[in-house]
């Protein structure tokens, strides 16, 4: 199934669905419910996360209640995509993590920070010879070993054509072309093999960054994260969630990045270091993890402006797409009041 949360104007608040007729309809379970298993217990039907905490049980029972309004064509419980706000399709996950999964998109960012250091020298040539020789392009080795992660903010994820919104005081605004892993039971030190069994579904991540925050950070010894990732608005997902039963291999989806309807990133899910199968063996050592989490991917090679050193402008639309998901659009917007850096903080 390829499920989503929706509102309608006037509507009783965000509900759960799913997309038929490529998209273009979204089966509305509530109404679906009422209509077809009025004596069903309905309250796997109130939210996504209650869909995800009813197990396979409760994913069997969405699944049969979709095929028999398809079958039936239940007018009652089938509304246009276009007469709906999709919004993201869990907006409260339990916990948001995000994970390098593709180290070539680091390796790529390594050699753009240093190719650029090095203009600034008197020999640029020599100065980015230096810089190779002492290792500085080089991933670490313990990220090669494992899958680091960083805690992202999950109490403020916007869903499609949401505005992302610039940060107070960033220049260099970024998108990251990702993919994201939504856990569909618990589990602790579960095992690499055994991994897959824990997979609720997929969706499309779009992890917002301001990078000349992010790089500032990054010298305090701090990590990955920070101000320059944590932000209101600034974590994105949809347009659904696609049940992993839907996807026969994950590890082969084409990703594509466009701004303002222009190409800038291409790649491919197979180019993962880490699987999200070696992410919960992994992040699941003496830790539990449980229904309702979501993992990011990390940056599919090529899959950021940094890596091209090309940047967000106010107001640029961007589209993320991968293969058997589906299209995520969201505009970056700067909002009215906004603080340039060199601006005083306001009282």
């Amino acid at each position: 199934m390829r499920l989503v949360t929706f509102t309608t104007t006037g509507g009783p608040g965000k509900r759960l669905g799913a997309f038929t007729e490529n998209d273009t309809v979204i089966v509305d379970f509530g109404a679906a419910a009422q209509h077809i298993a009025p004596d069903e217990d309905q309250r796997i039907y109130a939210s996504m996360l209650d869909l995800i905490d009813g197990g396979p049980t409760a994913l069997a029972r969405a699944g049969a209640l979709l095929a028999k309004v398809i079958s039936q064509g239940a007018e009652e419980a089938l509304i246009e995509r276009d007469q709906v706000r999709l919004e993201a399709p869990l907006p409260n996950p339990r916990r948001l993590r995000d994970c390098t999964c593709f180290l070539q998109h680091l390796r790529n960012a390594r050699e753009v920070r240093y190719t650029r250091l090095a203009a600034r020298e008197d020999d640029p040539d020599a100065a980015l010879k230096r810089f190779r020789a002492a290792g500085a392009m080089d991933v670490p080795k313990e990220w090669e070993a494992v899958p680091v992660y960083l805690n992202s903010n999950h109490l403020n994820i916007i869903g499609p054509e949401d505005n992302a919104i610039w940060p107070n005081r960033a220049r260099r605004m970024d998108y990251e072309l990702e993919w994201a892993m939504v856990t569909g039971k618990a589990g602790t030190d579960i095992p690499a093999e055994e991994a897959a069994d824990h997979f609720f579904g997929f969706t499309i991540f779009n992890d917002i960054s301001a990078r000349d925050i992010q790089a500032r950070e990054i010298r305090t010894g701090a990590g990955m994260g920070g101000p320059g990732k944590d932000f209101d608005a600034g974590n994105i997902m949809g347009p659904c969630i696609v049940t992993a039963d839907e996807i026969a291999n994950p590890y082969n989806l084409d990703m594509v990045a466009r701004i303002n309807g222009e190409e800038w990133s291409r790649g491919n899910s197979s180019m993962m270091d880490h699987s999200f199968e070696v992410v919960l063996a992994h992040l699941s050592r003496s830790q539990t993890i449980y229904p309702g989490e979501i993992f990011g991917s990390g940056t599919v090679p090529s899959g950021c402006g940094l890596e091209h050193n090309r940047y967000l402008s106010d107001g640029d639309r961007i589209e993320l797409e991968i293969e058997g998901i589906g299209s995520l659009s969201n505009r970056i917007v700067k909002p009215d009041g906004w603080l340039d850096r060199d601006t005083p903080d306001r009282n």
